[in-house]
């Protein structure tokens, strides 16, 4: 159903484009072009295609509103971010996490660096180049 419903939405916006750009301007858009063409003005009937259009639209804006609502029913009772944290819950912690415990207060930060037989007392002096 929605296949058949995504089918006639996509025909309706081809034929609605292709029925727009056929009709004449009035070159009254956004105010340019002069023209006396106006809501007060005595306007003549509207043409063949200002009622295609009309219809087309309105045929339109009916399929989208399907295509909500299909969409919406086939996604009842299920949020985006619930799917999103099922996919990515770890199915197990990790066996070696880092340390998040804080240094004892007699050890000296910085200690690993130095090599095996040097001293805290040591100097660290780099090799000449």
């Amino acid at each position: 159903m929605e296949n058949v419903v995504l089918v006639i939405h996509l025909i309706l916006a081809l034929v609605l484009i292709g029925v727009v750009l056929m009709q004449r301007s009035e070159g009254g858009g956004l105010g340019m072009g002069g023209g006396g063409g106006g809501v007060m003005s005595n306007r003549s009937a509207a043409t063949a295609l200002a009622k295609l259009t009309w219809i087309l639209a309105i045929g339109f804006i009916c399929t989208s509103i399907a295509l909500t609502i299909i969409a919406a029913e086939k996604s009842a009772g299920v949020s985006v971010i619930d799917r999103l944290t099922d996919q990515t819950a770890p199915e197990t912690a990790p066996e070696t996490a880092p340390s998040t415990q804080a240094p004892d207060a007699g050890t000296s930060l910085g200690t690993d660096l130095l090599p095996p037989s040097a001293d805290e007392n040591t100097p660290i002096v780099p090799p000449a180049n």
